[in-house]
């Protein structure tokens, strides 16, 4: 397993060994002791995972302190543009998105920092994505930014989204909590 840096602090690419032979694949997601190595929280509460059609866009999610999160996102099914959008205030990167493809076949998952907004668009029907988080569902601290107001191109002219998703404010009236 190798962690990669992005343009967003604290936000990595943990790039997997995938192992494969006449049996099929095999993938490691997660060593403890690669997480502490590399100062990377360890402590999840809960574990995820949505099924997706093609051209749904999820997000972009977050929770609000006192219930924030650290999450991995990774696909063991179909693949995703995931998007993530630093919304803490003083970081020299605020308002900006970083992008990539994770798929069941590219073995790279993200941990997303605390402070940060996630959001996918599946570009596979029966996509299956998997989420970890550091904390538990808090139905109060969890918010959105409305997935079409900080400038990301998600190239897909019919996007389905939820109405939850839809009635998130825009990021230009969104005032973080998050320093």
């Amino acid at each position: 397993m190798e962690v990669q840096t992005t343009i967003l602090p604290n936000l990595f690419i943990l790039k997997n060994i995938i192992s494969q032979d006449n049996r099929g694949m095999f993938r490691k997601v997660f060593a403890s002791d690669l997480f502490q190595k590399n100062d990377l929280n360890t402590d999840f509460k809960e574990f995820y995972y949505s099924v997706s059609y093609k051209n749904t866009i999820r997000g972009m999610h977050f929770q609000i302190p006192p219930h924030e999160h650290h999450k991995l996102v990774f696909v063991n099914q179909g693949s995703i543009v995931d998007v993530v959008l630093d919304i803490r205030k003083n970081s020299p990167t605020y308002g900006k998105h970083f992008s990539c493809v994770l798929n069941a076949d590219n073995g790279i998952a993200l941990y997303i920092p605390k402070g940060m907004a996630h959001g996918f668009l599946a570009q596979e029907d029966n996509t299956i994505v998997n989420y970890m988080q550091t904390s538990l569902y808090s139905k109060e601290c969890d918010k959105g930014i409305h997935y079409n107001s900080f400038g990301f191109n998600w190239k897909t002219t019919e996007p389905i989204v939820s109405e939850r998703d839809l009635a998130f404010e825009t990021f230009q009236n969104f005032k973080t909590p998050f320093l």
